[in-house]
Parts: structure tokens; C-alpha cells; sequence
């Protein structure tokens, strides 16, 4: 049994999308947490709000999730061709700690699906590259959704398999 953690950087389909991620992997056996970036309104980055103690939140509930979780299964829609700035700005306060940061995200499984609007090719790129940055095992399938292509029952089960070895 794994314990899966579903990011989804915005609410609507996307919400939609990670709600199936974890239905699947529950129905399979495994643990499933959801996270969503918009409710947890993080304020925008910036490196002067950073070092404020006062004016930095408080992600330690989001880091013990990802932590945790034995894999992630990371949701989100393209935003002129690359991710969307909840998803940006989550890793940039994330990386604030950058050896703990990287500790968490090295060797950490990681699964990419989108439900875009413009097809979500460029959003799944922009994310394979940033999570294999931070070390991540981001595997090859992803799943690409949208108003014309409904998410591939097959592809989100044989991704829950993946992620769960």
C-alpha cells in the first residue's frame, strides 16, 4: 500500500482531475491526500517577504504531506505554455529550505496530468523539467486532459501502478 499525495494547483477541472487521481488509487488500495494550492493562498514570493518571519506562511503542513507521501501525483493546467503561478510560487516558498527541500524531493516518484484548455503538452514539459530539477522520479506517462479529451481511465490506472512500486 503507498500513500499518495494529489497536488492540484487550481480548483475546477483541475480539482476535478485529482479528485479521480485519488478515487483510483483508494479503489486500489493505497492512501490518498489532496492538496489545493488555491485554498491555501499562499502570499506571492518575494525574497523581502521571505525573511520576515511575520509575512512568511506557515507550508510546514505541506512539506510533512509531501514528506510523507511515498509518491505525488502533481495536477495542473498550462498557463501561457508553462505552469500555472499557485504551482510557481508553492515551490518557490517550498525551496526556502533548499537541502531539506531537496532531501524531500529527491527519488520522490512523481506523476504529471493537466486538463488544459490549449491540450497541456506545454504545462506537462514545463513540469518534468522543474520536478526532475529538484530530483524528482517523474515518470514518462502523464495524463493531458481537456474540453475536447477526457482523462484516459487506463492512463491515470496504470500511472497509480507506477507510482505505487
Amino acid at each position: 500500500m503507498a500513500r499518495f499525495l494529489m497536488i492540484t494547483a487550481t480548483s475546477g477541472t483541475n480539482r476535478e482531475l485529482a479528485d479521480v487521481f485519488a478515487t483510483t488509487a483508494i479503489e486500489k488500495g493505497h492512501e490518498a491526500e489532496i492538496v489545493d494550492l488555491v485554498e491555501m493562498d499562499l502570499p506571492m514570493f518575494t525574497m523581502v517577504r521571505s525573511k520576515d518571519p511575520e509575512s512568511a506562511p506557515d507550508i510546514s503542513d505541506l512539506i510533512s504531506s509531501m514528506t510523507e507521501a511515498d509518491a505525488w501525483v502533481v495536477i495542473a493546467p498550462e498557463y501561457n505554455g508553462s505552469m500555472p503561478p499557485t504551482l510557481n510560487n508553492a515551490v518557490a516558498w517550498m525551496s526556502m529550505d533548499w537541502q531539506n527541500f531537496r532531501t524531500m524531493c529527491t527519488g520522490k516518484p512523481v506523476g504529471l496530468a493537466t486538463h488544459s484548455g490549449g491540450g497541456g503538452a506545454h504545462v506537462i514539459m514545463a513540469m518534468r523539467q522543474q520536478f526532475s530539477f529538484i530530483g524528482a522520479d517523474v515518470i514518462g506517462r502523464a495524463c493531458l486532459s481537456g474540453r475536447d479529451k477526457e482523462a484516459n481511465p487506463e492512463t491515470i490506472d496504470a500511472m497509480i501502478d507506477n507510482l505505487a512500486r
